[in-house]
């Protein structure tokens, strides 16, 4: 197996000492997810690439297929890739087997395209770069159903090396997400409330290298608070899983009754704000965090007109980044479709006590700072005091209240196991259990598919880490059903 990765071309402008900080983080990065997959594999740090390798010998080809695709899904949502190769390696021979191996990784890609080949050629041989170019090139005209060579603007590049004795077929060149390694740039905290824009909002900032560490504050729906952890592991786990971070609730059932007895009717989203970016704030401060991140647009509700934005902030010196601010719905949505946040976002059971009938959007600092003389300010400093902050690898250890769902290691006789995993996810990791009927049902259909289900059989959610399963499962035993636990099977030696 070798891949190369070739980094985001931010990242190659910066000066040398940058430029070498940044590669080795990234390098780190895929290093500690990739061990999850294969301790075996070695990353190596090029100048301005890095080389992913692994020894396939003693493995059939479903096995190297399968450790293939893990590495090529892993470096497709890793922060700081620009794109990604996947090389096939031979040994050298003449230019009729270069092209035979070439038609065997390429053929069937370039019907009815345009084509070139590239060589790049180092070592000493009997033929140059340009005759490898031409005699694969013409062979793959022939033999392949193209749409002929271009050699300016072609819908393919076929790209080869060939190094002393050895010779490299790139089989596949694929996008990478962009942005920055994670941990090449400061830590932030980011207000997540599950919904359209703080998802997105955090996944940008994930995207440009920022570890991200989440704050949700909890109004007082325990399923909400479920959905929230649900989608703060999803994203955690998909982008971000290179740095552990940490979820923070703050219990804000206090400071929602305190605004609803005292605060004026249309000030009450404003203030609501304001005493969020206290208490985020607190937290920042004590974490040594310089930054918070929130989902606010311009514009896109009451509270987030320019007035509003400017007041909200003036309760706090630490710096807000706002990655929304400009942004139309649909683009958000269209984003949160592309990360996989969209169906957590459609299904949130928000809960929210403090609406205003008719919402001020030009608030005036001195008309804030009258009403909140009458808010008791102690109730929000118990809200800080009583935050709970946890690694989010725990988060399925904090469901300790209300209703809980069952978790098993051995399946009972005639149940039935849901793989909840995203189809990609389970194609990559097949799951496979003797005498046990398995449903393939992706977390994001579960809810609905749960009518289709027969009501006398039990029901065991399953997923890799066993976290968004218990997470999930508890949301579905909270609404009523009590056919549904948890499987979550021993860890193999």
């Amino acid at each position: 197996m070798h891949f190369i990765v070739k980094v985001f071309p931010e990242i190659i402008i910066k000066s040398p000492p940058v430029r070498k900080r940044f590669i080795r983080q990234l390098r780190d990065n895929l290093r500690t997810l990739l061990a999850g997959i294969d301790r075996d594999i070695k990353v190596q740090r090029d100048w301005e690439k890095i080389e992913i390798t692994a020894d396939d010998s003693g493995l059939d080809d479903a096995a190297r297929l399968q450790r293939e695709a893990q590495v090529a899904e892993v470096l497709g949502r890793t922060p700081g890739i620009g794109n990604y190769l996947h090389v096939v390696e031979y040994p050298l021979g003449d230019l009729h087997d270069i092209y035979e191996k070439t038609l065997e990784n390429w053929g069937d890609s370039l019907a009815g395209r345009t084509f070139c080949v590239r060589v790049k050629r180092s070592g000493n041989h009997d033929f140059t770069s340009t005759d490898v170019e031409r005699y694969v090139g013409g062979g793959l005209a022939q033999h392949t159903e193209n749409a002929g060579v271009a050699l300016k603007k072609p819908d393919i590049t076929v790209r080869l090396e060939v190094k002393q004795e050895r010779l490299f077929v790139v089989a596949r060149q694929c996008r990478g997400l962009g942005g920055y390694p994670l941990g090449s740039q400061e830590s932030v905290l980011s207000l997540i409330s599950g919904g359209f824009d703080s998802t997105v909002s955090t996944y940008l900032t994930m995207k440009r290298g920022i570890r991200t560490h989440f704050c949700f504050f909890n109004l007082g729906g325990r399923q909400h608070e479920i959905g929230v952890k649900e989608v703060a592991y999803y994203l955690w786990q998909k982008y971000g899983a290179s740095h552990p971070v940490k979820f923070v609730t703050i219990p804000f059932e206090g400071v929602v009754s305190e605004i609803l007895q005292h605060v004026d009717n249309s000030y009450m989203g404003v203030v609501l704000k304001r005493m969020m970016m206290r208490a985020a704030s607190a937290v920042a401060e004590s974490a040594k965090l310089p930054a918070l991140v929130t989902g606010e647009s311009v514009a896109q509700v009451s509270s987030q007109t320019l007035p509003n934005l400017s007041v909200i902030d003036r309760v706090t010196d630490t710096l807000v980044l706002r990655p929304l601010v400009t942004m139309d719905k649909g683009e958000i949505i269209d984003i949160s479709r592309t990360i996989g946040t969209e169906t957590f976002a459609a299904s949130m059971p928000e809960y929210c006590g403090v609406i205003s009938v008719k919402p001020t959007t030009r608030a005036r600092l001195d008309k804030v700072e009258y009403v909140e003389s009458k808010f008791d300010f102690a109730v929000l400093e118990r809200a800080i005091a009583e935050q709970v902050a946890v690694d989010v690898r725990e988060l399925a250890e904090t469901i300790d209240e209300g209703a809980s769902a069952e978790v098993v290691e051995v399946l009972p006789v005639g149940a039935v196991v849901v793989d909840i995993r995203h189809p990609d996810e389970e194609e990559l990791k097949p799951l496979l259990i003797d005498g046990a009927e398995v449903l393939k049902i992706p977390f994001y259909t579960l809810n609905n598919a749960l009518a289709q289900l027969e009501a006398g059989r039990q029901y065991y959610l399953y997923c890799e880490k066993g976290i968004m399963s218990q997470l999930h499962a508890s949301h579905l035993v909270d609404d009523g059903h009590t056919n549904i636990g948890v499987f979550r099977p021993a860890a193999r030696a």
